[in-house]
């Protein structure tokens, strides 16, 4: 089976995703699958050797500023011209079928041609009644059209009683929770200098990813570069985790069992109905600022995290495309589901409400 599996390029998480089946499609040589990239610029992908020879297109991106999204610059920066010209001449009628992890350009491609096509990733997750915000239409009508698919496989941190799958998120390799004394903050979106002014008023070790690097920081901050094996190394020893409310980050802090403070982007859809899952299945603090004063008083409470084991979801999609994609999707979230073993607050043995069925 030939197979076209479009990746979103804005932000890192898509792309974690994506390298984990990557990886599970070692094992099934009879899948042969032509990677394409769209929605960031080619030369700030890095780590992309488990995709071959991939394609890159220029797609669709969102535009953050300070911590906020941004309509009229995401606007402007649109080229709607190359879009629609680059949907048009995909030859996705070579393949057998089209995968997109919320990826425009494939998507719209396969469903322009009528190509069978499968969309897989967290945004699907929102074709079902989860938490979310009532508020702007505008905005889930954009998330529900972004990528469409004929069929889609959503993720979420909970099921919510829909045949959604849990995140692929693998074990981690690295130790576990207390090996370290810094605190991982990971808030690209955000205007850093001001971030960088309130994390030098904090008593802690702080290592900073998603910042420029030659910005000047205080003693107790260590800025980093972009990178998968430092990134995972200094997440598995950290005491805690600061992001903003994106989906695979969090998944992947969750199997470590670390604290998340976390707060959603203002006025972008998904990261607010992210923090609403989180507030109700209370698997992270969720706040509106992220400053000196909101930070010392999370970490003066010594919080704990909540550990989950999610199963191997990657090969096990894998291994389902390669059957045919015979099982319904209720039938594979079930069985997976199964196999999740349910978040325990670290070092209190209590199993946390929100994961309970």
């Amino acid at each position: 089976m030939k197979i076209l599996y479009g990746v979103q390029g804005t932000g890192n998480g898509h792309i974690s995703r994506a390298r984990a089946i990557a990886a599970a499609l070692q094992h099934y040589p009879e899948l042969e699958v032509q990677w394409l990239f769209s929605g960031r610029s080619p030369e700030k992908l890095f780590s992309m050797e488990a995709f071959g020879n991939y394609w890159w297109r220029e797609g669709l991106t969102f535009v953050h500023r300070e911590g906020k999204l941004s309509p009229r610059e995401t606007t402007r920066q649109l080229n709607l011209r190359g879009l629609l010209r680059d949907i048009r001449e995909l030859p996705v009628n070579d393949f057998d079928l089209v995968i997109s992890d919320f990826e425009p350009v494939t998507a719209w491609a396969a469903k322009r041609r009528g190509k069978p096509s499968l969309g897989l990733g967290h945004q699907y997750a929102f074709n079902f009644p989860i938490p979310a915000p009532r508020f702007n239409w505008t905005a889930r009508t954009i998330l529900r059209s972004f990528a469409p698919a004929k069929s889609s496989l959503g993720m979420h941190w909970y099921h919510f009683g829909h045949p959604i799958l849990p995140p692929i998120a693998q074990p981690h390799v690295h130790s576990r929770a207390g090996d370290g004394d810094h605190i991982l903050v990971y808030l690209p979106f955000e205007h850093h200098e001001p971030l960088l002014r309130e994390l030098a008023k904090l008593p802690h070790r702080i290592i900073l990813y998603g910042a420029p690097v030659d910005l000047p920081a205080a003693d107790n901050i260590e800025l980093k570069e972009p990178s998968i094996e430092g990134f995972q190394s200094d997440l598995a020893s950290a005491r805690a985790v600061i992001c903003n409310s994106g989906f695979e980050l969090i998944a992947e802090t969750l199997t470590l069992g670390k604290p998340i403070l976390t707060r959603p982007l203002a006025g972008q859809f998904e990261q607010v109905a992210n923090a609403r899952a989180l507030r109700e299945l209370q698997l992270a603090r969720v706040v509106e600022r992220v400053d000196a004063d909101t930070i010392g008083k999370w970490l003066d409470e010594e919080p704990t995290g909540v550990r989950i084991e999610w199963p191997d979801v990657a090969g096990h999609i894998v291994r389902w495309i390669a059957d045919g994609r015979r099982q319904s999707p209720t039938e594979l979230a079930d069985s997976l589901w199964e196999q999740v073993v349910p978040g325990r607050a670290e070092n209190k043995g209590e199993t946390a409400a929100s994961t309970a069925d």
